[in-house]
């Protein structure tokens, strides 16, 4: 199965079936408690940008090398930001924290998504409710779903009522996301055709700038850095950060604050797009259009550039425009229903995130190397919806299948899985790279750093 999604996958990015044929990939599915089916999936996309590094080093070296992939530490990698320890210790929860599910008038389920103060904010607004649990529960209980669920995205919010698969297939927004590819590697403009910079790894000297937050962007780009690619991310000192998540996803990265609210910090930005190779974005759609950092008008500034973007509904239908993240875009799509008006509950995967974030590195990689052949500027896109519908046709176990199975990997089997390095915050603990390549194995060249560490820079190339 997993073989198979791989020469989907690459056959989606113009690639013939027989690329395939570079790539082992070892185990079976399922690994944990769980109907679907997302490891095969997820280890197609590892396996995939794996071999996206190994032509690049091919394009640069001529020497071709073998990928391989554990379906049991693939499994690891879709929810990999639970294995973060810093010092040792798991971060703490946030005791007020009221993301979640709630009961509606109707017994049937809400999910808000309130990890961002400004979503909270607007969340609560709507509800006109404090930051309490009790409280927000009993002010859902006076909604109805789609009424809420309306009420909400109009006023800048993110939730979702809970629907079953059926219920999300009659939508018109799941007919949208299954008209789009998966994967979309658009050519947006001419420019020169471009070698790779010398080094010793796929992507070293190439420069990577990540605009993203949460998983699936900040995935992408982690994974760029694990070719070796420079990759700088971007943040504004006002906005609120992930936490502890953040240093799991920075591993490899350099980090700076940008305002493009101020004049002299938005020329910053233009300054580092016209010297870099990938612009990773994951605002709504149009978003950043007002600030001149649409993939046209980059296109412009700096031709043959790589424009990366990610949204959760997918570029088409009613939703396009609406804030998502994993869980709500699982709590849409029927991941997390349950039936009889059972209570809902997530996969034990962060898949749509995972399985997004390493699907866009394949793409970005595919576009470097056209870049090299044929030149021109390149447009790569995927959703989060359009990953968790790429799941879905993967289809379900039955639960004889699934109910034995763990909730973890045994310690003897994880530990191996695991690295430390030390940061300026102190020791991390995390998974190392899942994708195992023969020559060029990969590896982060830079520790997790608080946000804003770095000046807005580039480092020299090579």
């Amino acid at each position: 199965m997993a073989h198979a999604s791989l020469v989907e996958l690459i056959k989606l990015a113009g690639l013939p079936a027989s690329a395939a044929d570079a790539v082992e990939i070892a185990g079976t599915e399922p690994v944990f408690a769980t109907r679907y089916k997302p490891v095969a999936p997820g280890a197609a996309a590892m396996a995939a940008r794996g071999l996206a590094a190994a032509e690049l080093w091919a394009l640069k070296t001529g020497r071709r090398q073998q990928v391989r992939v554990n379906m049991r530490a693939a499994a690891a990698a879709l929810r990999g930001s639970r294995y973060l320890r810093i010092n040792g210790e798991k971060p703490a929860e946030d005791p007020e924290k009221i993301t979640g599910f709630y009961p509606l008038r109707d017994g049937r389920w809400m999910y808000l998504h309130c990890n961002f103060f400004n979503l909270r904010d607007c969340n609560l607004a709507v509800l006109g409710a404090p930051q309490q649990r009790d409280a927000v529960a009993r002010a859902v209980a006076k909604w109805d779903g789609l009424e809420l669920e309306n009420a909400i995205f109009e006023g800048g919010g993110a939730c979702s009522f809970v629907r079953s698969e059926e219920e999300w297939r009659a939508l018109p927004q799941m007919q949208a996301v299954a008209r789009l590819p998966l994967l979309e590697i658009v050519k947006i403009g001419d420019a020169p055709a471009q070698p790779l910079p010398a080094g010793d790894r796929p992507l070293s000297g190439v420069r990577v700038l990540d605009l993203t937050r949460v998983l699936a962007g900040p995935t992408c780009a982690r994974t760029l850095a694990e070719h070796g690619a420079d990759v700088l991310r971007v943040t504004r000192e006002d906005l609120a950060d992930m936490g502890p998540t953040d240093f799991d996803t920075g591993i490899g990265k350099l980090c700076t604050h940008i305002d493009l609210r101020n004049p002299p910090e938005a020329e910053t930005m233009r300054g580092l797009v016209r010297e870099c190779d990938v612009f990773s974005q994951s605002y709504r759609p149009g978003a950043l259009a007002h600030h001149g950092l649409s993939p046209e008008a980059l296109a412009q500034v700096r031709p043959g550039i790589v424009y990366v973007t990610l949204s959760a509904w997918g570029r088409e239908g009613p939703w396009s425009g609406r804030r998502g993240y994993d869980t709500v875009v699982q709590s849409a799509n029927g991941m997390a229903w349950r039936p009889n008006n059972e209570r809902p509950a997530f996969l034990p995967y962060s898949a749509q995130d995972y399985v997004a974030g390493y699907v866009l590195a394949f793409g970005a990689m595919v576009a470097l190397a056209r870049r090299v052949r044929e030149g021109g500027s390149w447009l790569v896109r995927a959703s989060l919806a359009g990953a968790g519908h790429w799941i879905l046709q993967h289809g379900v176990l039955e639960p004889s299948e699934y109910a034995h199975l763990p909730v973890e990997l045994p310690a003897d089997e994880l530990r191996p899985l695991l690295m430390e390095h030390e940061s300026p915050i102190g020791r991390i603990t995390h998974l190392a790279p899942v994708v195992q390549m023969s020559e060029t194995p990969a590896r982060w060249a830079r520790p997790s750093v608080p946000r804003g560490y770095h000046k807005p820079v580039w480092p020299p190339r090579g």
